[in-house]
């Protein structure tokens, strides 16, 4: 049994019926740094309040219907030159709480580092109205991590945290006069300003210094210097001037950001797939655990639906088939996609089945979300190719018809409007009868938005994965040619031949038909582009970044 938190035993029940707060810390900007706590409080929530870019980090965490009031903007002048937002936020949590509501107040980093956060809990006091707090990574603490710069050593080296905005002369000969690691939360364009104040301190102008943009998002970039070098190093790389200036940043001094050391830690920006655009174009439940897999390598995937399943035009094959699931007509049911898998599903809701009406029929699967998919139905497969994850692959393993053994020679095999022959053909080989149903149509879907059409066409994308030849066709038919800076990758020989037809340039193959191994392949091929650039001693750049009138380096 696993232990119990303390925040969610019955002393917690005093807080029912009554409105409370939980003051939650989102973190630097990771959604997976979230707690464990923060994500259980997040779902129970009736209001969340939060500035925009901490509201994208949690919201995907709350209820749906969770209400999102907006925070108050001073106004754009203000806002373009970095001013913080009016802090409204102590009066709609006030509000809300009064009015019987469970509110969380989200920060970024840690709610005990946000002194706007410790005023609204001392309002909360005030009233007597309960509040939590749930802590968070803070941001001083989470974005070197993920830049590779460790803070202390062995030895114990003292670290000192300073916000630039509020920092004193008293602070600055404080940690100017001190040897150990500082922790310097500031802007982009006043990091030169501060490094200027350490060493007008007292700290050597060769000292390093790591700066980090977006930290623990895969926007992130981070600049390695010296307190003497760094706004020439800003200057050089037209880093400066910048109408993202006011974009806040970590910069850590001290021989732990020694440019050597971040070689070798610097594991987040070093993913084969940092960065990178990629197009994946499936439907949304299709793309789930792709997308996922992306994100483990750096990637940012953007999903496009190419196809929009339907009904079948005439239900009634399909109604007759589930009957006959019921009344023993066949042996077997072979499932050759998620989407089969979800057809017959909601056709057992819809006359009241359940799982149980698979009881002495035979089931195939092709491929793991197919087979994961029916698991989650209820049903486990009793054959899945132990190859190919293919028409062909399962009727390698597929049994031949034998009169004695089985007692039943038919098979249900529920489709889309478009597939191939190949598994019909060689199950009436095999001795089978086969009745080989329209489950599910599928239409090719509405174009994407027009901004998505132009990264797509103008080469804004680094990467695109096809899946199937259909997927080739229709994004060609709703969205256009991908630009030829894009890297192409493709799942299988058939696929490639189609995107070859089509004008593209075929860059990675998937050794196996399976939609991992192709997002397994893509990383391959970023992983070896990056250590050839290395290699030749030129910056490690995304696909993207070559297509003309690109930015070398975009810092956001």
């Amino acid at each position: 049994m696993s232990p119990t938190s303390p925040t969610t035993s019955p002393v917690s029940s005093a807080f029912t019926g009554h409105g409370n707060v939980t003051f939650l810390g989102a973190g630097p900007g990771d959604p997976g740094l979230l707690t464990l706590r923060a994500v259980e409080a997040l779902a129970g929530a009736d209001v969340l309040i939060a500035e925009p870019e901490v509201l994208e980090v949690v919201r995907g965490h709350a209820r749906a219907g969770v209400s999102t009031p907006e925070l108050t903007v001073v106004d754009e002048a203000s806002t373009a030159a970095g001013v913080p937002v009016l802090r409204d936020a102590a009066n709609l949590v006030m509000e809300a709480a009064r009015g019987g509501k469970r509110v969380v107040r989200a920060v970024t980093g840690d709610p005990g580092l946000d002194g706007n956060a410790g005023a609204e809990m001392l309002a909360c006091a005030a009233e007597g109205i309960p509040f939590e707090v749930v802590p968070g990574v803070a941001t001083a603490v989470g974005v070197p991590a993920y830049a590779g710069v460790p803070l202390r050593d062995a030895q114990g080296t003292d670290v000192r945290f300073v916000d630039a905005r509020t920092a004193d002369d008293r602070c600055w000969s404080e940690v100017g006069a001190s040897d150990g690691t500082v922790v310097v939360s500031t802007s982009l364009d006043s990091v030169a300003a501060a490094a200027g104040e350490l060493v007008a301190a007292g700290r050597k102008p060769d000292t390093p210094l790591t700066v980090t943009i977006a930290g623990t998002t895969t926007r992130q970039r981070t600049w390695t210097a010296t307190l003497g070098t760094i706004a020439q190093v800003f200057k050089q790389g037209k880093v400066l001037p910048s109408p993202e200036g006011h974009r806040p940043v970590i910069a850590v001094v001290g021989e732990r950001s020694a440019p050597a050391q971040r070689d070798q830690l610097a594991w987040f920006e070093s993913k084969p797939l940092f960065g990178w655009r990629v197009l994946v174009p499936r439907t949304k439940e299709q793309a789930a655990s792709l997308s996922d897999q992306l994100r483990s390598y750096g990637a940012v995937p953007h999903e496009v639906p190419t196809i929009a399943v339907e009904p079948p035009r005439t239900p009634q094959q399909m109604e007759r088939a589930v009957k006959g699931l019921v009344t023993g007509r066949y042996e077997w049911i072979a499932f050759t996609s998620v989407n089969a898998v979800k057809a017959v599903r909601e056709k057992f809701e819809e006359y009241g089945l359940d799982a149980r009406a698979f009881a002495g029929i035979k089931v195939a699967a092709v491929g793991e979300q197919t087979a994961a998919a029916l698991v989650d139905f209820g049903v486990k497969p009793d054959l899945v190719p132990s190859g190919e994850q293919s028409a062909a692959g399962l009727l390698e393993d597929w049994p031949p018809y034998d009169p004695v053994f089985d007692p039943i020679d038919r098979v249900f095999l529920p489709r889309a409007d478009i597939a191939t022959e190949t598994l019909v053909a060689g199950l009436i080989e095999l001795g089978w009868e086969v009745d080989d149903v329209t489950a599910y149509r599928t239409v090719r879907a509405s174009p994407p938005p027009a901004d998505t059409r132009e990264a797509i066409k103008g080469g804004g994308f680094d990467a695109v994965l096809f899946t199937s030849s259909s997927t080739v066709r229709n994004l060609v038919g709703i969205a256009g040619k991908p630009h030829n800076v894009t890297v192409i990758a493709c799942i299988g020989p058939a696929t490639a031949k189609t995107a070859e037809e089509h004008g593209l340039r075929v860059d990675v193959l998937s050794p196996e038909p399976s939609v991992h191994k192709l997002a397994e392949a893509l990383a391959d091929f970023g992983l070896r582009r990056r250590e050839a650039a290395l290699e030749a001693g030129d910056p490690v750049t995304r696909p993207s970044e070559r297509r003309p009138g690109a930015r070398r380096r975009r810092t956001t």
